[in-house]
């Protein structure tokens, strides 16, 4: 399957995206991947170990005359996002993607794509199959669960790299290189709330905000795009005078994706449903009119359900009142790094089913400890109805070094490849470097990558001409720190 992308150059890299295309590997069902890349290795040759926690490192010796090189990195996460359309049938742990060309992008139809972070994967393989390319001793790690958890950075064994730069192929800026990134948290909320049956007079409604362009919770939160779980509950507060009692919510599937969809039960009296319609109508109008440029397509459905239980009036109000009073989108911007976010939260993942109310989101900061405080601000407002909040997950952020060799070598080995310098950038999302630098203090990193829009989303491509300038600045960075420095 996606034979067409075998047609793209570089055909040394592309041929290995289309193998991760083909082979399942949302989080957590990596092992299938797994398995094949150590075939591939065994037959190429190459030293394969893993870690306890199962992270895989394959190994290339330097080319003969430059064993004195440093030693060098490449790095990747093996999982991708699985986030499909509402229309989509497609099961992320048995079918492969369905990719096809566009106007110079690939993409997915129906799905994310996992060019985040396949086609990082895929240029580190490349490298190791390059037999032409001279370069120092290489080691290429493939972490697991990057997406979910972090739980393949965060378990990496100790004392296992060797060499001393790192480069972490997971940015998504064409012409930009990344020196530093936010760390992060989850935070989990539960609580179960009391449920009574409905009144002979009382009607089910289901409430669907849908048609939300969605994207990655830390490189699109300060795009302004709608959050189908902040909208749901600003919905919620606009019946208030109807006083609903609700049945369920479900909205948002990951943590780290804006949540494109939300479908919410409540039930209020036959007599009031018609004024609650008109009242969700105004509603609908209003947010289609604060969200035309960022989601035009943005829809509030109202049908009947068939409910046989619902929350009390008084547990509804208090639970709307905490999700809609909650931190969410951009907290503050950064006072350090112009134009870049500080501190964010995102209402991930909101359930409630039979009473059992459960709430995922994702703090990210460039600073620790403002994630610190922003889980003590949700831990206190969760309080106020008795609900648990319980922080997991942690991960620390990647603080810049701008005046490392290895940048400066980069931003000179980019001018004479692309005829332009690179941007240097902070990121406010969660790569894996802030977690790697802390187990190995000594590794120099950087992060590059080629051009991914929609990261997260069903709507996930890449620019296919920027594949191929990234592969030539890759190969050209790795020959030169094959050599030693030049003097100042």
């Amino acid at each position: 399957m996606n034979e067409h992308i075998d047609t793209l150059d570089p055909a040394i890299l592309w041929r290995h995206f289309r193998t991760l295309c083909n082979i399942p590997r949302p989080s957590g069902h990596e092992a299938a991947l797994v398995a094949y890349l150590i075939d591939w290795a065994e037959a190429r040759g190459l030293a394969h170990d893993r870690d306890a926690f199962g992270n895989l490192r394959l190994r290339k010796p330097a080319t003969p005359g430059h064993e004195s090189a440093a030693g060098i990195v490449l790095q990747g996460h093996l999982d991708m996002v699985a986030q499909a359309a509402s229309d989509s049938d497609h099961d992320f742990t048995r079918d492969s993607l369905d990719t096809y060309l566009e106007d110079g992008w690939l993409k997915a139809r129906g799905t994310t794509l996992g060019a985040d972070n396949g086609l990082g994967v895929a240029a580190a393989l490349a490298v190791l199959e390059d037999d032409s390319l001279v370069h120092g001793p290489l080691e290429a790690l493939f972490t697991l669960e990057e997406e979910t958890s972090m739980g393949g950075a965060l378990n990496l064994a100790e004392n296992w790299l060797e060499g001393r730069y790192l480069l972490n192929l997971d940015s998504e800026d064409r012409g930009q290189v990344y020196i530093g990134c936010a760390g992060g948290a989850d935070i989990n909320v539960a609580h179960e709330f009391a449920t009574s049956s409905l009144k002979d007079a009382e009607a089910e409604l289901e409430l669907t905000i849908g048609g939300l362009v969605g994207g990655h919770s830390g490189l699109d939160i300060h795009r302004g795009r709608g959050n189908a779980n902040r909208l749901m509950s600003r919905a919620l507060v606009a019946l208030a005078e109807f006083k609903p009692r609700l049945v369920s919510w479900s909205g948002g599937t990951l943590r780290n994706a804006l949540p494109r969809e939300a479908t919410v039960g409540v039930v209020i009296y036959d007599e009031r449903v018609a004024a609650a319609r008109q009242r969700l109508a105004d509603f609908e109008a209003q947010i289609r009119d604060e969200l035309r440029e960022t989601d035009p397509d943005v829809s509030l459905s109202v049908t009947r359900g068939n409910a046989e239980n619902a929350l009390s009036v008084e547990d509804t109000q208090r639970l709307v009142a905490v999700l809609d009073a909650a931190p969410y989108g951009v907290e503050r911007m950064s006072a350090a790094v112009e134009g870049v976010v500080e501190t964010s939260n995102n209402l991930g993942v909101v359930q409630l089913r039979e009473g059992r109310f459960h709430l995922c989101a994702l703090v990210r900061s460039l600073r620790d400890d403002a994630v610190t405080m922003m889980e003590q601000r949700i831990r206190g407002l969760f309080a106020l109805i008795g609900a648990t909040t319980v922080a997991e997950n942690a991960y620390p952020g990647w603080q810049p070094a701008p005046d490392a060799q290895l940048l400066a070598r980069f931003c000179s080995l980019h001018e004479s490849v692309t005829g332009r310098a690179p941007e240097i950038k902070v990121i406010h999302a969660g790569l894996e470097c802030g977690i790697l630098g802390a187990k190995y203090p000594q590794l120099e990193m950087i992060s590059f990558g080629p051009l991914i829009r929609g990261a997260h989303s069903p709507s996930e491509r890449v620019e296919v001409e920027s594949v191929g300038e990234f592969w030539q600045v890759l190969k050209g960075l790795i020959t030169e720190l094959a050599e030693p420095a030049k003097a100042a």
